[in-house]
């Protein structure tokens, strides 16, 4: 699949998106003298949809998430902005469990210095335990 043919569909998408909004404004002001004009429009819309049938045969493989259909181009909003959402919710996400690990490590680090105030031995018998696993493990 070249790069010429996503963006021959791209270009023929567009214009059949830009038909479906004329078509839009005619109907929801209709006046029966616009009834040619609707027809014709109706006319380009099914050689447009028979256009992009075409193109069905070349981009097998491509795959949309169904959120672009649902999320953005059903409620009006622009499909190129699910992706910028996607990095968006991804750094959000990447912060949120950063945060968490290094509130782990504070914990951590916090629960052996008062394990090593209560219970030294142990605490000595553990780091001996872990400096062993961790130098067998490398």
């Amino acid at each position: 699949m070249s790069e010429n043919t996503l963006e021959s569909m791209e270009n023929q998408l567009e214009l059949f998106i830009e038909n479906i909004r004329q078509i839009g404004i005619i109907v929801s002001d209709f006046q029966p003298q616009g009834q040619a004009v609707l027809n014709q429009k109706i006319q380009t819309l099914i050689s447009d949809l028979q256009k992009i049938d075409k193109y069905r045969g070349k981009i097998e493989g491509i795959s949309i998430p169904l959120a672009v259909c649902t999320d953005y181009i059903d409620q009006g909003r622009n499909p190129q902005l699910y992706t910028k959402d996607c990095i968006e919710k991804a750094l959000y996400k990447n912060e949120e469990t950063k945060g968490k690990i290094d509130m782990y490590r504070k914990f951590k680090a916090n629960l052996l210095v008062e394990l090593q105030n209560n219970f030294p031995n142990e605490i000595n018998t553990y780091r001996s335990l872990e400096k062993f696993y961790n130098t067998k493990q490398e």
